[in-house]
């Protein structure tokens, strides 16, 4: 007796189910996100058992027993993505790569292809590119390779049977968005599909030591585009921050079993495609820094320091309520800070606009910035410049405190390097640290006394 599929509603946006449509998805609260699918009758549970006994079955080993020679990394021939990586990709390991479009994705992973192909079988498959526009990107960044291996599929299977014949060692998917099993009753880029040939994918990787490296698109707010429970399925997930009018873009890993999370590589988009930008903090400093309003702080995104520019403006407005507008810091860590200065440090900035911007377009988040935002609010209010060469850092507290911070001795190097003189920082730093040649350091308790230290009169 044939069995009857069973249709359901599944979310776009957060893969939640419904067996009726509804305007709103009761999981993530979108409207209009839930498109009908058709599932596909399970298998019983004889069937499964009997399939599982005709596979060889893995036997237990002792943890200790486990050799890690049989897995090395290897380099994908971009420091940036390495440092991201933890030092190269592992064979065996799924890795997600997302960014809006534009970005530079895919010729970054050309790119990573045609490296890796020099010492490794490379199988590149493209799902919206033919093979002719694949070789002409290749000859525009200079990725050709003979031992870089493409496809343009989008069938499944017809990709795991190419992957069973070549038995490449590293594979690179653009995009999962454009893969579909045709035994899933359902369109490319849906949540079954994406899922579905997701677990497919890990199960290659792991079963024949297959490094698999994925393309994702986003959504509209720069979301994953599909279930979240693809980020879970996979080992790592990089995203690219930055948009396709900047200039730079930030590689930054949310989720990363064989390594950090707070490592940030930093790539230049140029004719030639993304290219490694070592030396970072020369970037994103200008010859404005003594303007009001203008700070530079030293921040440490995972074991790299880098020196950001933060930029102030503070002005009176006849409107209620004021605004507060930031893109490159927490909107409520500004507010929060906007009410230091007004009960601590005694400056009526409630009635004024505030803008905040970080040159480069790059985004900080650490509460060790939080006294250069201070010290760049205070000075646009107040139009009074910092002495010149000179970096601010310190966590400020509910009551004006400046509290100390970690890697104090990383920052103060990074800062000496680019030619600063004096360097404000909590006053339990200060007393921890021998300062450098050349090297003057300011240790402050509250936000107030380092405003009298530090600001011009």
């Amino acid at each position: 007796m044939p069995i009857k599929k069973k249709t359901v509603f599944v979310c776009q946006e957060c893969g939640y189910d419904s067996p009726k449509w509804v305007g709103r998805c009761p999981g993530c609260g979108q409207w209009n996100t839930l498109v009908e699918e058709t599932i596909s009758p399970q298998p019983s549970s004889g069937s499964a058992v009997h399939s599982l006994s005709m596979r060889e079955r893995n036997k237990p080993k002792p943890l200790a027993d486990i050799s890690l020679a049989d897995a090395p990394r290897f380099s994908c021939g971009s420091c940036e993505l390495d440092r991201v990586l933890g030092g190269g990709i592992i064979p065996g390991s799924l890795i997600l790569m997302v960014g809006d479009p534009g970005v530079g994705k895919s010729s970054l992973n050309l790119r990573v292809s045609a490296f890796a192909a020099k010492t490794h079988r490379v199988l590149y498959v493209s799902g919206e590119e033919s093979m002719q526009q694949i070789r002409l990107r290749a000859e525009r960044i200079g990725a050709l390779e003979k031992e870089l291996f493409v496809l343009s599929e989008t069938n499944f299977e017809n990709i795991r049977t190419s992957v069973e014949e070549m038995k490449p060692e590293l594979l690179i998917i653009d995009s999962i968005q454009t893969i579909f099993r045709p035994d899933i009753q359902s369109a490319p880029g849906s949540v079954s599909q994406v899922r579905e040939c997701a677990v497919e994918l890990l199960r290659l990787a792991k079963d024949n030591a297959i490094a698999i490296l994925i393309i994702g698109h986003v959504t509209k707010d720069g979301t994953l585009a599909g279930p979240r429970v693809l980020e879970h399925i996979v080992d790592t997930v990089l995203y690219f921050e930055g948009g396709r009018n900047c200039q730079y873009r930030i590689l930054r890993a949310v989720k990363n079993r064989f390594g950090s999370t707070n490592e940030i590589g930093l790539f230049e988009m140029r004719d030639s495609g993304l290219i490694d930008v070592p030396d970072v903090s020369k970037l994103f400093l200008s010859d404005n820094v003594t303007n009001p309003g203008v700070t530079v702080t030293p921040t440490v995104e995972g074991t790299r320091p880098l020196l950001v520019e933060i930029q102030a403006l503070v002005a009176s407005t006849p409107y209620v309520p004021p605004r507060r507008t930031s893109d490159f810091v927490d909107i409520k860590r500004l507010q929060l800070l906007l009410a230091v200065l007004e009960k601590r440090v005694n400056l009526s900035i409630g009635a004024c606009d505030v803008y905040v911007k970080i040159a480069g377009g790059i985004k900080i988040d650490e509460p060790a910035c939080d006294l250069a935002l201070c010290l760049a609010l205070a000075s646009s209010f107040s139009n009074r410049p910092l002495k010149p060469r000179t970096a601010v850092f310190g966590e400020v507290g509910l009551s004006g405190e400046v509290r100390a911070v970690s890697s104090a001795d990383i920052r103060i190097n990074e800062a000496a390097k680019l030619g600063f003189t004096t360097i404000v920082l909590p006053e339990k730093n200060a007393a921890k640290i021998k300062a450098p040649a050349g090297i003057s350091l300011i240790g402050v308790a509250t936000v107030k006394d380092a405003l009298k230290k530090i600001l011009i009169k």
